[in-house]
């Protein structure tokens, strides 16, 4: 499973995802540059790939036939996520605290 680049939530969607697919979260495209595999910024487009013209927009979608999700954004199938675990724990401290 994979994670939204911009706000970590899972991506349910099977690939390849669609130039259309947002997070369902926060809103934002997957298939855009910030969630390929192939993004570096400082690279020249910002892209390790030998593309002519790269989108202006690295957050926004487009076409790129060179698209594929960076395992880097590969979220752990087998329990909750560790910011998940840490969110989940602060809030049992406060409901603890204040009796809620």
């Amino acid at each position: 499973m994979y994670m939204c680049w911009y706000c970590g939530s899972a991506v349910l969607d099977p690939e390849p995802l669609g130039r259309s697919t947002r997070c369902i979260d926060c809103g934002k495209d997957l298939r855009c540059c910030k969630s390929c595999r192939f993004y570096k910024p400082g690279s020249r487009g910002d892209c390790t790939e030998t593309v002519d013209l790269t989108p202006p927009e690295k957050d926004r979608a487009n076409f790129c036939d060179w698209f594929s999700l960076n395992p880097a954004f590969r979220k752990e199938s087998t329990g909750e996520s560790s910011a998940r675990k840490a969110s989940s724990a602060a809030r049992s401290s406060f409901d603890s605290l204040f009796g809620a």
